[in-house]
């Protein structure tokens, strides 16, 4: 049965050096770990989905305005793929390779995730990415509740937040059933 990786906003914003809300040195050396799982799964005929944060600068109505400075803004240097994943994307885009915008923490919340995943009949989600403890986190709630088996790559997600990540990988596997691989 067919398997999706989800490849987490990483992007400039969360991940280079200057970004604007950047996980820093974590984030930048998880890059060759996310290539080399994407390239396994189109190898696989898996399918591989950027859920990439998109944003209005200074939105009033996004809580996230409230919360962060502006980030991952459409259109912007912040929003582009980092590093060795923009390539990789730019070769392997297509039916199986699947970039798409969302505006909330969770990947499935107001996107057609869920559908894509359903229609293609796939059974298993990995996810990798930014931040651990917070899209990663909520996508991976979202996807326990979809009843989505679920992997998460401890090697391949990273945050800014001391001690998030071990609060985070924790979590997935004593609350939402994750295998940590």
């Amino acid at each position: 049965m067919p398997k999706a990786l989800l490849i987490i906003d990483y992007t400039n914003d969360f991940v280079a050096p200057t970004g604007a809300l950047t996980a820093g040195a974590p984030a930048q050396a998880i890059a060759p770990r996310i290539v080399e799982l994407a390239s396994q799964f189109v190898t696989a005929h898996d399918f591989v989905y950027l859920p990439t944060d998109v944003h209005t600068p200074h939105d009033p109505y996004h809580p996230e305005s409230k919360l962060f400075p502006p980030h991952n803004v459409r259109g912007s240097w912040g929003r582009e793929l980092f590093g060795p994943l923009a390539p990789w994307y730019a070769e392997h885009q297509g039916a199986n390779v699947v970039l798409f915008d969302k505006t909330r923490y969770s990947s499935f919340a107001g996107t057609p995730l869920d559908l894509w995943l359903r229609e293609r009949d796939v059974t298993e989600v990995h996810l990798v990415g930014v931040c651990t403890d917070i899209c990663v986190l909520h996508t991976a709630v979202d996807a326990y509740n979809l009843n989505y088996p679920l992997t998460i790559h401890q090697d391949a997600v990273a945050t800014f937040k001391p001690g998030g990540q071990e609060w985070a990988l924790d979590h997935f596997k004593t609350c939402l059933n994750a295998t940590i691989a």
